[in-house]
């Protein structure tokens, strides 16, 4: 459920909670296999005093994996075994940063986990222009909740979302993502921070991700907000089927290796002219291909990711 300074806070099958330390051996793991929230675990009886240590790190299903910050070489795992992601952003204060989200929104694909998105705060903000501003989401099949904490707005509709499914709560900081957990169920009585007026980003208040059980079944991880999003562990001729709305055009290019930049006789440039694909997403994919790219060459070899192209359809 959670970790800090070497415990870790474990939920059994009966609902019972322990906080408990794991097996050294574990501790010497490679960094993609270290124990993460959301991973299962095996418990034994402790030797020196405790009264259960964690033996055992089950395979996961799933992941929600990202670049080291900093630039780093290699990934960080997020959180184990979720079922979905929902990337909360907010209408205003602070303002939406469209390629930001189309970042997460690639984390999302690249690590084959389905994606919702949330526009929280439409109190602060016309709903019916921000329905526009995100429609190009809509239109590439991304399911979308508006929201308001403050107001209560749109939150019966999420919690339905939520219930019965593992879910990890990611996106910028001071969105109000435990403003909206709070709202949906009381008891969590999460932090909230305040946005910095200063530079109108928001103060990290979550120090560390934390899953919760929520009372009508399923998870939900709230992750501390980001302010950077990287990828890792995808080669960069894969970020093509990371857009959903390009998917029905790769096979019609006049080359299997197209980067969709360049060449001639591309599908997917041809739906951009005619409107079928948003020319701003299809920005995005270029700044991210060169970003992969770059990568790529800095680094020489791109370590293999959790990314699944045949699962993704492509």
């Amino acid at each position: 459920m959670s970790g800090t300074g070497g415990i870790w806070r474990v939920r059994t099958g009966d609902g019972e909670t322990l906080d408990v330390p794991m097996r050294g051996r574990l501790k010497k793991l490679d960094d993609a296999m270290k124990l993460t929230v959301g991973d299962e675990v095996a418990l034994e009886p402790g030797t020196q005093g405790e009264t259960w240590v964690i033996g055992e790190i089950l395979p996961r299903r799933s992941q929600l994996a990202r670049r080291m910050p900093g630039g780093g070489h290699g990934e960080r795992i997020v959180a184990a075994n979720v079922d979905q992601v929902m990337i909360v952003f907010a209408a205003a204060k602070p303002e939406p940063h469209l390629r930001m989200l189309d970042r997460f929104l690639v984390i999302a694909e690249g690590n084959a986990l389905d994606a919702r998105i949330v526009i929280n705060k439409v109190d602060l903000a016309d709903e019916a222009g921000q329905r526009e501003k995100f429609s190009d989401y809509l239109k590439a099949g991304y399911p979308m909740n508006f929201t308001s904490a403050k107001l209560k707005i749109g939150l019966e509709e999420l919690h339905d979302d939520l219930a019965g499914r593992t879910s990890v709560l990611s996106g910028p900081s001071g969105v109000g993502k435990s403003s909206l957990l709070n709202g949906m169920y009381p008891g969590l009585n999460l932090r909230v921070g305040e946005i910095s007026e200063s530079v109108n980003k928001g103060r990290h208040t979550t120090v560390g991700a934390l899953m919760h059980p929520l009372p009508d079944a399923g998870f939900v991880v709230d992750t501390p907000g980001l302010r950077e999003v990287g990828m890792w562990g995808m080669p960069s001729e894969d970020l093509d089927s990371c857009f959903p709305e390009f998917r029905p055009y790769l096979d019609r290019c006049r080359f299997g290796d197209c980067t969709h930049i360049i060449e001639p006789g591309c599908a997917v440039r041809d739906a951009v002219e005619s409107a079928d694909v948003s020319a701003v997403r299809y920005d995005s994919y270029v700044k991210l291909r060169g970003e992969l790219e770059d990568t790529e060459k800095k680094w020489a070899v791109v370590k293999p990711g959790s990314y699944d192209k045949k699962k993704r359809g492509r």
